[in-house]
């Protein structure tokens, strides 16, 4: 196999103006291809949100467990610890803790 020559590339060598856009002077192209979208193929979203009502509520149900679950047993962590350390910090939990010194 041999490298193609300068000459049989189609490309203009330094000396010859290439002309303007469109009017390049050179041999009329060819293996250009054009590609278009079928209009009944262009509305890609459609009926997106009418799927997402029906079966993302579906998807979203089949995985509460896996989310819902923890989240709300590490509310209820949280929510009993801030109570329990206002209690504390309290003249109620103050006045409990003093008198097992």
């Amino acid at each position: 196999m041999r490298a193609s020559q300068v000459s049989f590339s189609g490309m203009p060598t330094g000396k010859k103006y290439m002309g303007w856009w469109g009017d390049m002077g050179g041999p009329a192209q060819r293996g250009i291809v054009q590609y278009s979208v079928s209009p009944f193929q262009q509305n890609a979203m459609r009926g997106a949100l009418h799927s997402y009502i029906f079966y993302g509520f579906k998807r979203i149900m089949q995985q509460a467990p896996y989310f819902a679950v923890p989240f709300a047993a590490g509310y209820g962590l949280i929510a009993w610890a801030k109570s329990k350390n206002a209690y504390y910090n309290s003249k109620a939990g103050h006045a409990e803790l003093a008198h097992d010194e």
